[in-house]
């Protein structure tokens, strides 16, 4: 399905990302495999993990480069993707996975915790997907994946950074999507429910805390890549502008924002008339303050 199609995956040395790297390599894509190999935080550096997805591709027949540069920098996002086009000459394919945590409640948050994570997943994803976009427009095609949250979907406990950035991710690709259609880029997001490194720094420390992360324990990374496989391939694309969630064997096409409800009064609006008449019209509509569990109670399938 992926046959000679270049493809950079950041953030592949582990969980999902290596997933990706291994699903599209077995469907004959050439893949670079990204990460600078820090902890879950984004500390530290390590060039291992990058290189053992490397060798277990190459161990099953197919091709890969490792590479170790960081998303959260224009110039190393740049060496990121020069690294594809020094190895095979082209890119076709940028799945932009890589990201860290830094969870804290907002009242607690420190500004450097906040850039933290804004960097690696708003900025690294705005970062590498520029370097590549003129090869996109050059060769008229290409493919962008980028990783969202129901975190910034739907809202989440102590998780203002890492939500801000997830869906600013999401107008970023669509953006992106509208800007590249005349080039034939498509550009689409995947919100992925999975247990991964990420995840187990969730806390679990009540029965419902625990009984969340014995759910998530069910839901495996592999689940969330034959998506990510098609959207990478010629077969999708008519497919742009789309967030999909992926939940074991369920895949969702996820909501975007549209009116839901519209009050007109035909002399204007004062703040008394608002509160008396407007509010109470909509409130029916009003989304409740859930969080991601809330909203998708059941077990996984």
């Amino acid at each position: 399905m992926l046959k000679d199609k270049v493809v950079i995956v950041t953030g592949a040395g582990n969980g999902i990302g290596r997933d990706f790297a291994l699903a599209m390599a077995a469907r004959g894509a050439k893949v670079v495999v990204n990460d600078i190999g820090a902890s879950v935080s984004g500390e530290g550096k390590d060039a291992g993990p990058a290189q053992k997805v490397v060798d277990e591709i190459k161990a099953a027949g197919g091709s890969a480069v490792a590479n170790t540069d960081s998303v959260a920098d224009w110039e190393s996002a740049n060496r990121i993707v020069k690294a594809a086009i020094d190895a095979y000459g082209r890119i076709d394919v940028v799945v932009n996975n890589a990201g860290i945590l830094r969870d804290r409640f907002f009242f607690n948050m420190s500004v450097e915790e906040w850039k933290a994570v804004i960097d690696v997943h708003l900025n690294g994803t705005f970062f590498v997907s520029r370097a590549a976009a003129p090869y996109f427009k050059g060769q008229n095609s290409g493919r962008y994946i980028n990783m969202t949250s129901t975190s910034g979907l739907i809202g989440n406990f102590g998780q203002a950074n890492y939500a801000a950035a997830k869906l600013g991710i999401v107008a970023l690709s669509k953006s992106m999507a509208l800007d590249m259609a005349k080039f034939k880029v498509t550009s689409n997001c995947i919100s992925p429910f999975a247990w991964s490194r990420m995840i187990g720094t969730i806390p679990a420390e009540t029965p419902d805390q625990k009984a969340r992360v014995e759910k998530l324990k069910s839901m495996e990374t592999a689940k969330i890549a034959p998506l990510a496989v098609y959207l990478a391939s010629d077969a999708s694309q008519e497919v742009t502008g789309q967030i999909f969630a992926v939940r074991a064997n369920e895949i969702f096409l996820m909501g975007q924002s549209r009116p839901l409800r519209s009050v007109h009064r035909s002399e204007g609006w004062t703040p008394e008339s608002i509160g008396e008449q407007a509010i109470p019209a909509m409130r029916a509509q009003f989304y409740a303050l859930d969080r991601s569990q809330d909203v998708f109670s059941w077990d996984p399938i």
